[in-house]
């Protein structure tokens, strides 16, 4: 079940790091944001995440397309709150 705190608890995570990772460049700085997603990532309501996944199974823990699944989830959790 996916509820409107988990919802928003993920967006502001999520949007906080997205901001830093963004304009960040210092890569352990990136690196340290990439670990503290994926920690994120395993506490997570499951719900949550693969409705934000969208079936992909590696979503915000490859290292190679982490940028793009981080603005995506900011993305998809804007939505998702919008709807509540």
């Amino acid at each position: 079940m996916i509820t409107k705190d988990s919802i928003e608890a993920a967006y502001s995570f999520f949007h906080q790091k997205w901001r830093v990772y963004k304009f960040s460049t210092m890569s352990w700085q990136k690196d340290d944001i990439e670990l503290a997603i994926s920690d994120y990532v395993e506490q997570m309501s499951k719900d949550l995440y693969r409705e934000i996944a969208h079936g992909k199974a590696d979503y915000l823990l490859d290292h190679a397309t982490f940028a793009a699944d981080l603005e995506s989830a900011v993305d998809r959790l804007e939505q998702l709150m919008a709807n509540l």
